[in-house]
Parts: C-alpha cells; sequence; structure tokens
C-alpha cells in the first residue's frame, strides 16, 4: 500500500481542521442565535483551509527536511563527492527514498567491507607466501655456510660444490626480488610500455631458442603453428611480450609430459592476434583455474617447488597483458593439458 505524500498529509489535515473548525464557529453562532449567511461559513472555512494549509505544509516541510539533514550528514561524512543537503520535493514520499538511500549507502559499505577482508585475507595469504618462498633458498644457503665454516672449506672435494649450491639459493632470491619488483612497477605504473610493430612469429622462434636445451632435458618438441608460414604483426611491447611468452613456455615445459609437445598458435581475431600456448601435461582441475594468475599460487606445491620459479610467472605475464589492455585466459583439463591464451592489437 503506497504512503501518502507530505502534500497529500497537509492537504487532508487541513481539510479535516477547516471542516471541524467551520463546524464548530458555525455551532457557535447557531448556538447564540447569530445570523449566519452562506457567504460567511465559505469565508470562514476558506480562511481557516488556507491558513492551516500552509502551516501545516511549512511544518511538515522544516520537519523532514531538519530529519532528513542529520541522516544525509551522517552518510556523506563519509563521502565527499556530495553535498549533505538532499534536494527534497513534497510531491514525493520523501522518507521512502531516504529509507533507499540509506538502503543503498547501508549495501555500499557492507560490500567495501567484505572488499577490504578479502584483501586482507589476500594480504595474509601472499605475506605467508613470501615468507615461505624466501626461507626455503635462505636456510638451504645457511646450512651450506655453516657446513663450509665447520671445516668443509678445506675439503675440496666438498667446498666447490657447497658454494655452488649456496649460489643456486642467492639467484633463486634474486630472481624472487626480481619478480617483485617488476610487479611493483607493473601496478604503480611506473613500467612504462614501448609499443612497437613487430612479427611474433620471429620473436616466438627466438624464445624456442634460448629454451632449446631445457626442451631437451624434459624432452618436449616446441612447435609453432602457422599454417602459412606469414608474418604475423602485432604492436605491442616487444621485450614484455618475450617475457609473457618465455614465462607461459617454461610453465609447459616445467609440467609437460616427457616426449609431449608444446605448441604456440596464433589465430586473427579482426582487430587482435590471439595467441595460444599448449601443452599435454598433467593440466589442473578446474577448481584451480580462477586462482592461477595469484601470486604465488601454485597447485601442486611439491612438485612446484622442485621445478623452482618464483611462483610470480603467470602473476606478471597477467600484468603485462592487461598493461596492453587485453585479456589472458587458461582452460585446462588434468592429465590431458593445459592452454593458455592471450590478444593482441593487430599491427
Amino acid at each position: 500500500m503506497a504512503r501518502s505524500t507530505p502534500r497529500q498529509v497537509a492537504i487532508n489535515t487541513s481539510l479535516l481542521i477547516a471542516l471541524t473548525s467551520s463546524g464548530l464557529v458555525f455551532l457557535i453562532l447557531y448556538l447564540f442565535s447569530i445570523d449566519t449567511s452562506f457567504s460567511l461559513v465559505f469565508s470562514v472555512f476558506a480562511s481557516i483551509l488556507i491558513t492551516t494549509y500552509f502551516w501545516i505544509y511549512w511544518s511538515i516541510e522544516k520537519f523532514i527536511y531538519e530529519k532528513i539533514k542529520i541522516i544525509y550528514k551522517t552518510i556523506h561524512r563519509f563521502k565527499s563527492e556530495k553535498d549533505s543537503r538532499k534536494s527534497m520535493s513534497m510531491k514525493d514520499d520523501m522518507l521512502e527514498e531516504v529509507n533507499k538511500d540509506v538502503m543503498n549507502w547501508a549495501e555500499g559499505r557492507i560490500q567495501e567491507i567484505r572488499d577490504l577482508r578479502q584483501k586482507d585475507s589476500f594480504r595474509k595469504e601472499f605475506i605467508g607466501n613470501l615468507s615461505h618462498e624466501l626461507k626455503t633458498p635462505i636456510f638451504s644457503i645457511q646450512g651450506y655456510i655453516l657446513t663450509l665454516l665447520e671445516g668443509a672449506l678445506e675439503d675440496p672435494e666438498n667446498n666447490r660444490k657447497f658454494l655452488l649450491n649456496a649460489a643456486k639459493g642467492v639467484d633463486r632470491i634474486t630472481l624472487l626480488l626480481e619478480d617483485l619488483d617488476s610487479i611493483s612497477k607493473i601496478e604503480s605504473g611506473l613500467l612504462k610500455l614501448k609499443k612497437e610493430k613487430f612479427d611474433i612469429v620471429e620473436l616466438t622462434k627466438e624464445i624456442f631458442d634460448s629454451l632449446e636445451q631445457k626442451a631437451k632435458r624434459n624432452d618436449i618438441k616446441l612447435k609453432i603453428n602457422n599454417p602459412g608460414q606469414n608474418p604475423v604483426l602485432v604492436n605491442a611491447d616487444r621485450s614484455k611480450i618475450a617475457q609473457v611468452l618465455t614465462n607461459l613456455l617454461v610453465n609447459s615445459l616445467n609440467y609437460g609430459k616427457e616426449g609431449g609437445v608444446c605448441k604456440v598458435r596464433f589465430y586473427d581475431m579482426d582487430e587482435n592476434i590471439l595467441t595460444e600456448v599448449a601443452d599435454d601435461g598433467i593440466g589442473m582441475s578446474e577448481e584451480h583455474l580462477p586462482r592461477v594468475f595469484e601470486r604465488f599460487y601454485r597447485v601442486d606445491k611439491s612438485r612446484s617447488r622442485h621445478v623452482g620459479g618464483s611462483g610470480l610467472g603467470l602473476s606478471i605475464v597477467k600484468h603485462i597483458i592487461e598493461g596492453h589492455d587485453q585479456t589472458i585466459n587458461v582452460r585446462s583439463t588434468e592429465n590431458v593439458g593445459s592452454t593458455f591464451s592471450f590478444t593482441l592489437e593487430k599491427a
């Protein structure tokens, strides 16, 4: 059932008061036997009606405005984009309008609280993961150095091996810090993209050459699916896309199966070029797909530690592609393989 508006309340109340007052005046005049004409009764009725209407209308408007102003001052104390005064129309149901505004404001605050809790959860998880990623190589380095100091330094058969293992730990920490620095720069906007026209097929071949030895060790073949053997020109930051392809290909080599194949495919998508990096490795279950681009997220923690890496590669890839105003996606099936696909602007 619809509520009455302030204007309707003022009219109805004024009409009731005018009728009651006019009736009382007419009754008094009748009791005292004073002649009453229709024009006199109508004049009294009209005067009372007009006076009470404007008085009640003004009182209701003042009352509502004062109450609403307090509500909006409370709401807008946390908002800077609007003034605390709310424009009002007495034709409208002001209480309903205020109720809607308060509900919208409350829902906004609830969503903000949820977002803050989620961010706090991510922050705690990030700090925990970072601590774990750093502790592993640091403890390793510490163990080798202590062993050397306790006498292994004088052992020619082991001193060099221990130093090389300690150096690997330092390299892992360095890689981790470099990747963290890259993400920080990309997110803060300090890392500017230098877009240029280049052939992404040629770039892929260069990366294949650099990963040739790793592919042989893992017994995985690297292939480019480019039927026409024509250049595929894109407009992007060449060095950053090289980093994207390298991270995706290394990921495929790490988790591909022995004797398997890693393919890079290109598709013309009108204004964009779609690039896919596909392998036939261990794959992932569907539950992991929404989180694979998160920092330090690992599907198989035990194997991920074994194959190395900072745990930030896919997160960096996502940031770089989104920095080009493009998208990256993943589809995967356990024991079948994974396919990462991203778009770039066609040159």
